[in-house]
């Protein structure tokens, strides 16, 4: 990637992440919960239960393992991205729908090449922040489409 493309390089927040981690644990908590008061049988209000739990412990393994492989996300006015792992290097990725850029607040999901999900919760001001203000001029001409 040449140096003179527009692009905005932004890091994880670990508060985000752990608000992101805390919620997706009580929501996982909550359904359990409302299963087991609906009004049927012992058995299936179980099965429900483990489906439940099970649903929700992959979304959290699969949560956990988008943080472990990402410590910096890139987005370019092409419309390419791309993920810093922990080792220092950058690998391609693509932007999913249910991705969404707000004034203070991101929700980017992407995919890398070889198939991983990494979901991240992102904030931001433009005024203080070169990269923030970059990631909103990126999403008006490329993102808002997805």
């Amino acid at each position: 990637m040449s140096s003179n493309t527009y692009s905005s390089c932004l890091k994880p927040d670990p508060w985000l992440r752990l608000a992101v981690d805390v919620t997706a644990r009580l929501l996982t908590a909550g359904a359990i919960g409302i299963v087991l008061t609906m009004s049927l049988g012992a058995l299936p209000r179980f099965g429900l239960s483990l489906v439940c739990l099970w649903l929700g412990s992959a979304e959290l393994a699969r949560l956990h393992r988008g943080f472990a492989a990402c410590t910096a996300i890139r987005l370019t006015s092409d419309g390419s991205a791309g993920i810093e792992s922990g080792d220092g290097s950058w690998a391609p990725a693509r932007l999913e729908s249910g991705s969404i850029v707000l004034r203070r607040l991101a929700w980017l999901r992407l995919r890398t090449d070889d198939g991983r999900l990494v979901t991240e919760l992102l904030r931001g001001d433009a005024r203080h922040c070169h990269d923030w203000r970059r990631l909103q001029v990126i999403w008006r001409h490329f993102g808002a489409g997805r």
